[in-house]
């Protein structure tokens, strides 16, 4: 298990290293960009130059790409300092030596110019995890639930209604689902507040903020669990050795909860793990059409307004919680269920 575990972090090592390697190149060959005096150029990504060659003070001011920037002397004479992208490589490699070397990803130059783009995803940060927790506080229980219920009731009427509703509602879109609510508990009913409160908000209306979100973030959630404990414990209820602790002397119950229930959960459980540690990322759509400050909406603004070191910063938190998820499935098999895990004995 250690060598497996090895392996895999190593793996997922250089695919982050691949993805955002490709994303920075990609991101540079858009077409616009803003510059920003000293931070730009000291990075490497820009140079700037007047009449008479490339000089080293510049002013801390945001300008067009292209325009002047026009800078005043203590004479009173006037200087122009022109900014030009210099090429993807070239800035490529200066981001690495930065980041490799000093951990330094670049400040903003849109959000809140000249702030560490780290600095701002840790502010946006606790907002997505404490959202997505309390989704997945009433998510898995739930949908747990309700996957027990259909498999005790398997082709029984309630069966078949929990199971076609799960179909159902498993199939509507997120961002559909959002604007419904949106649409039917803010705007209709006006019962809840129709976008993310202000930290001045009274606590009642904070409150009330919570539970459009949640219950967007646990919908699909909710149907998954369903969906895969229904399955799995109706398979584990079929299966010979169930039979034969009835056979023993054991009630239908007591056989569900000692057997049925541990065996079906091997493989349920792991993905709970997965998503808890998945809900770091946040919900870019719902909290962009919510108006959630999260690294899921700042993961947009930031694309939109050409933002990018934050959003190569934005990149990176998704991609390394996207494969320690993966990285953390895998192993906690081995660690539900000891029979499964490499290496181990006969």
């Amino acid at each position: 298990m250690v060598k497996y575990t090895i392996k895999r972090l190593i793996l997922a090592l250089f695919t982050t290293f691949v993805i955002l390697s490709l994303t920075f190149i990609l991101m540079k060959l858009l077409p616009f960009q803003r510059p920003l005096g000293t931070n730009q150029v000291q990075f490497g990504y820009y140079m700037s130059q007047v009449a008479d060659g490339f000089v080293v003070r510049f002013e801390e001011r945001k300008d067009s790409w292209g325009d002047p920037l026009w800078t005043y002397t203590p004479d009173g004479s006037k200087t122009t300092y022109y900014f030009y992208q210099t090429p993807i490589m070239d800035q490529y490699f200066s981001w690495l030596k930065n980041v490799l070397t000093e951990w330094n990803w670049g400040r903003s130059t849109y959000i809140r110019p000249n702030v560490e783009a780290i600095y701002i995803i840790m502010q946006r940060l606790p907002v997505s995890i404490n959202l997505n927790i309390l989704s997945s506080v009433v998510a898995v229980p739930l949908g747990i639930l309700l996957g027990i219920v259909a498999a005790l009731n398997k082709n029984k009427p309630i069966d078949n209604f929990i199971s076609t509703a799960v179909m159902v509602f498993i199939s509507i879109p997120g961002f559909v689902l959002i604007t419904f609510s949106i649409f039917l508990f803010a705007y209709t009913l006006n019962w809840l507040p129709p976008q993310w409160p202000n930290p001045t908000d009274p606590d009642l209306q904070k409150f009330l903020g919570y539970i459009i979100p949640i219950f967007v973030l646990s919908f699909g959630s909710v149907c998954g669990y369903c969906r895969s404990t229904r399955a799995e414990l109706c398979e584990v209820m079929e299966s010979e050795y169930l039979l034969l602790a009835r056979t023993k002397g054991l009630t239908k119950r007591q056989s569900i909860i000692r057997h049925a229930l541990k065996n079906a959960m091997v493989p349920i459980v792991p993905s709970i793990l997965a998503e808890i540690i998945g809900i770091l990322g946040g919900s870019m759509i719902l909290e962009t059409l919510y108006g959630i400050p999260g690294v899921g909406r700042l993961f947009t603004y930031s694309l939109q307004n050409n933002d990018y070191n934050v959003l190569f910063v934005d990149m990176a938190l998704f991609t390394v919680i996207g494969l320690i998820s993966g990285v953390f499935l895998d192993l906690s098999y081995g660690l539900i269920d000891p029979r499964i895990r490499m290496g181990a004995k006969k």
